[in-house]
């Protein structure tokens, strides 16, 4: 289990944050002494820090170049600071990645698990399954039973089932669904989407399920 340490002075981002990485199965901590982020850094050892740019007492650059100091742990800086400067500043101080406020939770989770596989070759932490019309989502082997029978997913269906899946009834835009997909969609082909869609559908069907996941023209996806 991932710790991740959480350094926003918003108490309720910094607990909107916290509950929905618990979902997920990581173990957080919050910052709550704005003197000491380095003192905490050191004494809980996270595998992953979120930092906000403006802070109390020292700005999250400063954190950020203390902290690399000593360790090469994966950074994402969370800010209301979106300029191009922000960001420059940011990547160069040692952070790994950038997300501005206000963001999407999912997307946000979807970053960690990503930046997490890169630095320390983790499954996506969770043992957690989904079930919903006769399909059961196993998320410990990215593999999905769909009548009993099991079917096998590539990495970028298991991800767009699950996050369809754990938002059904919801109509899912095809920008957040990129986003959560793929750290930077702006290098994505659209029809990107459309293919993992179409393949994803077609598995589907295959197992004997027909339309589970339906187009909402000019909205985006949904699983009702």
């Amino acid at each position: 289990m991932a710790k991740i340490m959480i350094v926003e002075d918003e108490k309720v981002i910094r607990e909107l944050i916290s509950e929905e990485l618990e979902k997920w199965q990581f173990e957080t901590y919050g910052t709550t002494d704005f003197q000491k982020v380095f003192d905490d850094f050191q004494q809980e050892q996270p595998q992953l820090v979120l930092l906000d740019i403006n802070l109390p007492v020292f700005d999250g650059y400063y954190w950020c170049q203390k902290i690399r100091e000593i360790s090469k742990v994966p950074i994402i800086f969370i800010s209301s600071r979106n300029t191009n400067m922000d960001m420059i500043m940011a990547m160069n101080m040692g952070a790994d990645d950038f997300v501005t406020k206000p963001f999407d939770l999912d997307v946000l989770v979807a970053k960690i698990n990503a930046l997490l596989r890169r630095s320390y070759n983790y499954v996506e932490a969770s043992q957690e399954t989904l079930s919903h019309n006769e399909l059961v989502l196993n998320v410990d082997n990215s593999s999905v039973e769909i009548k009993g029978e099991l079917v096998d997913l590539s990495k970028n269906e298991y991800r767009l089932l699950y996050i369809l899946m754990k938002n059904h009834g919801k109509i899912l835009s095809r920008e957040k669904l990129l986003r959560a997909l793929w750290d930077d969609e702006r290098f994505v082909d659209d029809n990107t989407l459309t293919v993992n869609i179409n393949r994803l559908r077609r598995k589907i069907e295959q197992a004997g399920v027909y339309g589970y996941i339906e187009t909402k023209v000019g909205q985006g996806y949904i699983v009702p």
